[in-house]
């Protein structure tokens, strides 16, 4: 567990200027400092920390398990002075440059530290362009006239994907944050002279081959969260007294912009840069200061894919959603039609987090209904009208991602397992109370998901032979009794048995929710019976569940578990006193309500694609 203070490894470009030096407390014997390396594992340039290379002290746990996922070191961060305009330039991909250079490409993006009256940066093109169009521009010295012209502020972020054609202006000092490469490709540099009197070289015919020729689109970054790929993942903080955690995943890079204060009694102070180990745990920032941090973390997106909506997200690995939004399901237009849909809906997930397809390590989909993992395929789902559907070869195709699917329940089993009322167990079961009742098993830190991911159908035990009929064709299930739908049958029935009812006071038969009797449980004899019986009978349920799997946690979720200050007691007095062993004998369980809420489903399907699972 270690904080390193970083020394940077510092350039004097022909462009630089002394505002690092002067203001930012970087020690240079050269006139100026163009760039600072604060973390750099790159032979161009290493980052030191008490005199020795910081790539040479650190271990696989103090970078974490994410950045020991990678075959390099992804990631570089700098400041940038630029005193005069840099060279008009673009980065290739991943993909040509390991073709080409032996080399992995560039993707970056810029954090405007200050910037002068006037100030400004170039960012792709103002509209589609045409290969011979950029070529001749590029000859005629008039590139520039093609690109889009932003004025900068402090404050603002950036971000340059791999092939986009940029130059910072003169007046601008950044904080950028790029992968591990030094690859460039110059098309203009203004016919300067080095200080040996040499123009730099060009890299026309290599710029031509990599540079996206569409029209560049701007993506907004949000107050916190500055932008992400997988490389790296950027949020800035203004900070007083904040404690921040580094969870083993990642290390955390600390560099304040401005301000000064302390980093678990480290003395910061603008310019400054620190290292802060992935098995660090805890620690302090205080004073009166911004700072950036710079992890690396992974992505998912999360499809939790309803009836009437399909709702996404971008998950990290630690269980924040970056962008979230929904679209229409379509469901009677036919199943090739929704998967249609959610591809679109991950396009736009993709978009509004500027993000390239291959940032995200796949994509997960909870589907209500029978699940058939091992083919990809949903057997059968009533809420969807679907029988045997390949929705995962079809969602692949349309989105060139891997695409994992699970049961909607088993997916918020998961999230509340790894984010929610789960949260520390190592075995927990779900039960959400909607439209159905599904269920979801954690054993030992793993979902369970039985014979080819159709198992854990909570919902459809039998709970009285030859009962109520469900809507899977079979009679009697825990589902025709303790669902949303169940209840809302035994609220009508109630009322029509008693026109007395206090429950009449909602108008009429058509407007009985699953909240009505529970909304005159303490003052209604007909309503109180009602939920009694759902009690009753639920209550049967999870005892069947708790002897059957001998959960730590027992977690209601769904609709109804709204009513929790209702429900709870009544289900955890049942187990209490009916499971095997009884409350001497026996082990304990707690029966809790869901903490994940509605994006427990995003949340659950996103982190499904890294998630174990168990037969």
């Amino acid at each position: 567990m270690s904080i390193f203070r970083l020394k940077p490894a510092l350039k004097d470009y022909i462009w630089g200027g002394r505002k690092l030096k002067d203001f930012y407390g970087k020690d240079s014997d050269a006139d100026i400092v163009s760039e600072s390396w604060e973390l750099s594992f790159h032979p161009d340039g290493l980052t030191l920390t008490d005199g020795v290379a910081l790539k040479s002290k650190v271990t696989d746990k103090e970078l974490g398990e994410n950045v020991t996922a990678f075959p390099f070191f992804p990631v570089m961060i700098k400041f940038i002075d630029a005193a005069s305009d840099l060279s008009v330039q673009v980065h290739p991909s991943d993909d040509y440059a390991l073709k080409n250079e032996n080399s992995y490409g560039k993707t970056e993006m810029w954090h405007v530290v200050e910037a002068e009256k006037g100030a400004g940066i170039y960012l792709g093109f103002k509209k589609d362009v045409k290969k011979d169009e950029v070529a001749k521009a590029i000859a005629e010295n008039k590139i520039t006239e093609l690109l889009n012209f932003y004025p900068v502020k402090a404050g603002q972020t950036y971000f340059i994907p791999a092939g986009t054609v940029h130059a910072i202006k003169k007046g601008c000092l950044i904080l950028e944050i790029q992968q591990n490469s030094n690859l460039t490709y110059r098309v203009y540099d203004y016919d300067r002279t080095d200080k040996n009197g040499e123009k730099r070289p060009l890299h026309i015919e290599k710029a031509l081959a990599v540079m996206n020729l569409k029209k560049f689109s701007l993506k907004p970054s949000q107050k916190s969260f500055l932008g992400a790929s997988r490389y790296f993942t950027v949020k800035k903080f203004s900070v007083t007294d904040k404690t921040f955690t580094t969870d083993g995943k990642t290390f955390d890079c600390v560099t304040c912009v401005n301000g000064e204060g302390f980093i678990d009694g480290n003395k910061m102070r603008k310019g400054d840069s620190f290292f802060v180990s992935a098995d660090h745990g805890k620690y302090h920032v205080k004073g009166n200061a911004d700072i950036v941090i710079t992890s690396v973390r992974k992505y998912y997106i999360g499809i939790d894919l309803g009836g009437t909506f399909i709702k996404g997200g971008i998950v990290d690995d630690a269980g924040n959603i970056v962008v979230c939004d929904e679209v229409p399901t379509e469901r009677d237009k036919g199943a090739k039609v929704v998967a249609k849909n959610i591809a679109a809906l991950c396009d736009r997930l993709l978009s509004a987090a500027g993000f390239c397809a291959s940032d995200a390590e796949g994509v997960g989909i909870g589907v209500p209904g029978l699940i058939n993992a091992e083919k990809g395929k949903v057997v059968y789902s009533n809420n969807l009208d679907w029988h045997d559907f390949g929705i995962v070869g079809e969602v692949q195709k349309r989105t060139g991602l891997k695409v994992v699917i699970a049961n909607d329940a088993d997916v918020a089993a998961l999230a509340e397992y790894k984010f929610g009322a789960g949260k520390g167990v190592s075995d927990c079961v779900m039960l959400t109370l909607g439209t159905g009742v599904g269920g979801g098993v954690i054993i030992n830190g793993n979902l369970y998901t039985g014979n080819s991911g159709a198992g854990a159908e909570i919902g459809h035990t039998i709970l009285k032979k030859g009962g109520e009929q469900c809507t899977c064709g079979l009679k009697g299930c825990l589902e025709a009794y303790c669902s949303a739908t169940a209840l809302i049958r035994e609220t009508k029935r109630a009322m029509t048995r008693n026109k007395n009812s206090a429950m009449w006071n909602i108008g009429d038969l058509n407007a009985v929710t699953g909240k009505t009797a529970f909304d005159y449980y303490r003052s209604d004899a007909a309503a109180k019976k009602v939920v009694d019986d759902y009690l009753d009978d639920l209550s049967v349920g999870v005892i069947n569940v708790a002897n059957a799997f001998r959960p730590q946690v027992i977690i209601i979720g769904g609709g109804i578990s709204a009513q929790k200050d209702i429900i709870i007691p009544v289900l955890q007095k049942a187990v209490d006193e009916y499971s095997y062993g009884g409350g001497r004998h026996g082990l304990k369980f707690r029966i809790v309500s869901a903490k994940a809420g509605n994006k427990a489903g995003i949340l659950g399907a996103a982190i499904l694609v890294a998630a174990k699972l168990t037969k």
